[in-house]
């Protein structure tokens, strides 16, 4: 059965507080939502209305120093695996890439990234935080999957309808949950819930209060290695970059 790349007419079926701003195909949501995050405020969510990607941002309004406000990334990268676990075929493993990356049985699909203002301080509340991501839909003026097997695309992978309005949607509300859970039980089952996901090949991990991997091995008592949160997010994505053997786009 052909697959089917679905886009939304009306636009995005968005639970409150969420306002939608849709940008055409030429627009980047991450830019444009860090440039009218002081204006529009949390809630604000950009869609760019691709049929090949599903991109998306949404503007956040930390109360928390940066340094622990950086804790909403892993919310949301747990809502994105959330909305997608929701609507792969059965059988298709949710799985993360430290720190960024998103793959469904073993595919890299796509992945999230956090920003804040330049200049912001790790002591400091920042005034607004961005989350963005990117999903591949459809695989487009590519090798076929043989030739890339650890690269592609939703409809590669058993989604027969990939509705990338709905996707979106579901992420926005699953993200509402996990600041609940936040809000209430703190980071820690947002934590194990985020590891729970994590690729086998990084080993038996958790998480510090700032958002740094720490990796165990079983012969020694404390962590190995620390895994640094905050340069991993200021860097360019490890899903988009060439030289980490990850040519996403």
């Amino acid at each position: 059965m052909a697959v089917r790349v679905m886009l939304a007419d009306q636009g995005l079926d968005l639970p409150p507080p969420y306002e939608l701003v849709a940008l055409r195909e030429a627009g980047d949501a991450y830019l444009h939502a860090c440039a009218i995050a002081g204006e529009k405020g949390a809630g604000t969510l950009v869609w760019v209305r691709r049929f090949d990607l599903a991109e998306f941002a949404v503007v956040l309004e930390p109360v928390q120093p940066l340094s622990e406000a950086r804790q909403a990334f892993f919310i949301a990268m747990n809502a994105l695996g959330d909305a997608l676990a929701a609507h792969a075929p059965p059988g298709r493993p949710i799985s993360f890439d430290w720190p960024d990356a998103i793959r469904i049985d073993g595919v890299l699909v796509g992945g999230g990234r956090l920003g804040c203002p330049a200049g912001a301080t790790e002591n400091e509340v920042p005034p607004w935080m961005v989350f963005s991501a990117m999903l591949r839909t459809f695989v487009i003026n590519a090798a076929e999957p043989g030739a890339r097997p650890l690269l592609g695309g939703l409809d590669e992978l058993g989604f027969r309808e990939v509705d990338a309005a709905e996707i979106i949607a579901s992420f926005s509300r699953h993200l509402l949950t996990g600041f609940d859970e936040w809000a209430e039980s703190g980071f820690d089952p947002v934590a194990r819930r985020w590891l729970g996901r994590l690729a086998r090949e990084e080993g038996r991990a958790s998480l510090a209060g700032n958002g740094d991997l720490l990796v165990f091995e079983d012969t020694k008592p404390g962590p190995v290695e620390r895994r640094e949160l905050a340069p991993a997010l200021a860097a360019v994505p490890s899903w988009l970059d060439p030289s980490k053997g990850t040519p996403w786009l």
